[in-house]
């Protein structure tokens, strides 16, 4: 039987190492915590349970366990009191990091190996030239990857498979969940991003939400409360403020204006909205799916659109407007006339 073994400080809650010899190799026994004796309390080397057997010596002497203890339970750690009895070799092996083998019996302890494990990550990605301010501050996942020369400031969660390339700036209070980052992006204050994916240079945020499927092309830029969801934009294209791109496919250098809703969702289906490269959409539009602006296009602002639109056309779709010069001052020329009714 081969264990593996740890010092540990406040070894209390754990089983006990029994070596023949100090400093030798060979075990005699593993006691658990409610059977040792007050001399035995001071012992310091924990039983990490992780063994490897021979299979025949186990399957040998198995049957010899009993239910002798303070739980009424069969002990697998007595196997190396009855293999030793039974003249076969215990040995145990330290290892050198404690705190990944350590029990999480209560949330707090639970805690504190987390906060361990997430400490080595910061230090393993600051080690390869990430840059972190606060890390105690940081949630960073195991197998996230961050290129060197990025930054990445307080607060911040980096989750799941999130991979960041170098030299971006990721800004407090973000949360990345699986999700590809190229270089030179900036991830501006208070940004959450889901299963996507940003190309080099884009600009995100602040308070902008990028849903699962969404794919920012190069030098893009999703502003202030701009939210997508299975939306493509493309090299250079633009929606800056209070917009929605769901089902979206939005091709190079286009600007969406302030407040463009794709309509995606008809009640049972969802449909896809297509927009040309360098088109413009004009501020507060809302384009009823499916529909394409073609390539140049150009939307009026405030219209709802529920037609193709050629490409390099304007479509502009709104009420006309009204203008009554002198209908203020006349309105309230006719209420002073009006007598009081004190029923009002």
């Amino acid at each position: 039987m081969t264990l593996l073994s740890a010092d540990f400080d406040q070894p209390t809650g754990y089983g006990r190492i029994l070596r023949k010899l100090p400093h030798a190799p060979d075990v005699a026994a593993i006691v658990e915590e409610k059977m040792l004796s007050p001399e035995q309390h001071s012992i310091r080397e924990i039983n990490m349970g992780m063994y490897a057997f021979r299979t025949a010596p186990l399957l040998a002497h198995l049957g010899q366990l009993t239910t002798d203890n303070p739980h009424g339970e069969l002990y697998l750690t007595d196997m190396a009191a009855v293999l030793n009895g039974a003249g076969e070799r215990v040995v145990a092996f330290k290892t050198h990091d404690a705190s990944e083998l350590l029990g999480a019996n209560t949330i707090a302890e639970m805690a504190t190996l987390d906060a361990a494990l997430r400490t080595a990550t910061a230090s393993r990605l600051m080690a390869s030239g990430v840059t972190i301010f606060r890390p105690e501050t940081c949630v960073i996942d195991a197998d996230v990857e961050v290129a060197p020369d990025t930054v990445i400031e307080p607060f911040v969660q980096l989750l799941g498979k999130t991979i960041i390339g170098s030299d971006c700036l990721i800004r407090s209070y973000s949360v990345v969940e699986n999700c590809t980052l190229g270089d030179s992006v900036l991830l501006r204050q208070s940004c959450i991003l889901t299963d996507s994916t940003v190309a080099n240079g884009a600009k995100i945020g602040p308070f902008a939400h990028l849903r699962p499927g969404s794919e920012i092309g190069e030098d893009a830029h999703i502003g202030n409360f701009v939210e997508t969801k299975k939306a493509k934009l493309g090299k250079g294209s633009k929606a800056g403020h209070l917009t929605y791109l769901g089902d979206a496919e939005v091709g190079e250098g286009c600007n969406i204006g302030a407040g463009v809703i794709t309509c995606n969702y008809d009640g049972v289906h969802k449909h896809v909205t297509h927009i040309g490269s360098g088109a413009f959409v004009g501020s507060d539009s809302t384009l009823v799916a499916p529909v394409n602006i073609e390539d140049g296009a150009y939307i009026g602002a405030g219209s709802c659109i529920t037609k193709d639109v050629p490409a390099g056309s304007l479509a502009v779709a709104r009420a006309h407007q009204i203008t009554k010069e002198g209908w203020v001052a006349a309105r309230r020329a006719r209420q002073k006339a009006e007598p009081l009714n004190p029923s009002h």
